[in-house]
């Protein structure tokens, strides 16, 4: 079977803004499993710290995670996978409540602070209306693809 998804050598995954089943970062982090299987991921790597922020709030595994887009399922089909199948299962308030939370989530100590004005320096170093993570990727993704048609 092949598997088909974005080419993330051309353009950026899904915003994490982009919400499936009310979960934020979700569809990015398709894009980049099925990109990572068709090894089309570029520089985006599946199960980064962001990701990881998902697996821990479901429960839900990489590996195990990566199985069902491996075998061709649809963002609805892989959805329901979750749904039925989370190790630590979520009611809409509480995906509601998380979504929101990782959307205006910003650098919270020293370390991740530097981090993020490293980055911030190198992608957008203009720009004080950066507050966020999702911001910084939002800015990151445009920058990365700004001159590829």
């Amino acid at each position: 079977m092949v598997i088909t998804g974005p080419d993330l050598t051309k353009a950026s995954p899904r915003s994490p803004r982009v919400r499936l089943g009310g979960y934020v970062i979700l569809p990015r982090m398709l894009d980049k499993g099925r990109a990572t299987i068709a090894g089309k991921n570029g520089s985006y790597q599946f199960s980064c710290p962001l990701d990881r922020r998902f697996f821990d709030f479901t429960g839900i595994s990489p590996n195990a995670l990566m199985n069902q887009l491996a075998t061709g399922k649809s963002d609805e089909l892989v959805l329901a996978w979750i749904r039925k199948s989370a190790p630590r299962p979520r009611t809409a308030s509480e995906i509601e409540a998380w979504s929101t939370f990782e959307s205006h989530r910003a650098p919270m100590d020293v370390e991740s602070r530097k981090l993020f004005n490293s980055i911030q320096e190198q992608v957008a170093p203009a720009r004080d209306d950066i507050m966020t993570w999702f911001d910084l990727l939002d800015v990151d993704d445009y920058g990365s693809f700004k001159d590829k048609d």
